[in-house]
């Protein structure tokens, strides 16, 4: 009896489908323009969704995002037990019912993805906005640029003292966002919109999957793991806000959190950015010439060379197949968003800070 009533649910929940693959396809095509997509999203309708999105979830001290994904799984996992149960039973109809609506909701989530957030990957890049597009460098330059951000690093660090060290998190986050406002207000590229930084609900697991931060595009929060060593922690909220700020490409949001935590005036807070510039450009180094990269290894200071020593030794603690495994997700998901390096993005950053000097 109930039969033609579930062909109609299953035909109806079909159209829906094929409905939403449309929806992001027309997306999709929109984001092939990248001068439009500045112009109507990024500057246009993303800042709206900010608005909107910060009004909302800044009120509450935790991650609503993080709960969110929470659920999601749970649901996912819990249909995934019930489709099997149906087939089983060889009710077949409400099998396939029950998993079209998770294909509708798998689609909704990417089309509200790209329209809430996603779409700043296909904006026009930073170096062409920022004006930084003489990204072209020789090692004469490669090394004078490393010298400065690892003298940097040494003076930051040598000034911090026992107290910096000992921050607590809600320090950090204010530091952070305080340093994110005052860029704001020196160029409309850098603007934001009540810019927060919440503690990841789940950064026990972030911690197993090698992640020191994450942006949920659903609730426009950005969130940090508040359990990786103390350094590490004002540069990835700055980071994470240049997310939060439009800044899709990884290189790009590092770039905006390393211009917001220098110029800041807290010890941890510079400090924090210049070990990862140091990080970062020691990286570059190495791959463009390994005798460089000896002679600049032993310009840098014990104490920051010791702090390269625990973050490393922080997350080999937590490494693991699964570690592995959503790396590879993320290098593909990267690639499939703009930004064709993969992780390798991240380190793209050096190009953006060596025309930044250029222009200094």
């Amino acid at each position: 009896m109930q039969q033609p009533k579930e062909r109609k649910i299953l035909i109806n929940q079909s159209l829906i489908i094929l409905g939403l693959i449309a929806a992001v396809n027309l997306l999709l095509v929109f984001a092939d323009h990248p001068q439009a997509v500045e112009k109507y999203f990024s500057k246009g309708f993303y800042p709206v969704v900010c608005r909107i999105l910060h009004t909302i979830f800044n009120l509450l001290p935790f991650s609503i995002g993080d709960l969110i994904y929470l659920f999601i799984v749970s649901y996912i996992l819990y249909a995934l037990v019930r489709i099997i149960a149906l087939c089983i039973k060889k009710q077949f109809l409400q099998a396939g019912i029950l998993t079209s609506r998770i294909i509708i909701g798998v689609i909704a989530g990417i089309l509200i993805f790209y329209l809430f957030w996603g779409l700043n990957y296909f904006r026009p890049p930073a170096a062409e906005r920022l004006n930084l597009r003489d990204s072209t460098y020789t090692k004469t330059k490669l090394r004078r640029v490393t010298e400065i951000l690892i003298d940097s690093a040494n003076a930051t660090r040598n000034r911090m003292t026992d107290s910096d060290l000992k921050q607590g998190n809600d320090a950090i986050y204010q530091t952070a966002v305080k340093a994110i406002v005052k860029l704001s207000g020196t160029s409309k590229e850098y603007r934001t919109y009540s810019p927060c930084i919440k503690p990841s609900l789940l950064t026990p697991l972030l911690n197993y999957l090698g992640t020191s931060g994450h942006y949920n595009p659903f609730t426009g929060e950005a969130q940090i793991n508040y359990q990786m060593p103390v350094f590490n922690r004002p540069f990835v909220a700055c980071h994470e806000m240049g997310h939060q700020m439009g800044y899709g490409a990884e290189d790009e949001a590092n770039f905006v959190g390393f211009m917001a935590a220098t110029g800041g005036h807290d010890r941890l807070l510079r400090y924090s950015a210049y070990n990862l510039a140091v990080n970062e450009f020691m990286h570059t180094v190495r791959y463009t010439d390994t005798v460089m990269f000896k002679q600049l290894k032993q310009r840098i200071s014990p104490a920051v060379r010791a702090d390269f020593k625990t973050e490393r030794l922080y997350w080999l603690s937590y490494q693991n197949k699964i570690n592995t495994i959503t790396s590879i997700f993320y290098d593909s998901f990267l690639k499939a968003n703009n930004q064709p390096q993969g992780l390798d993005t991240y380190n793209r950053m050096v190009l953006l800070i060596m025309a930044m000097y250029k222009e200094k």
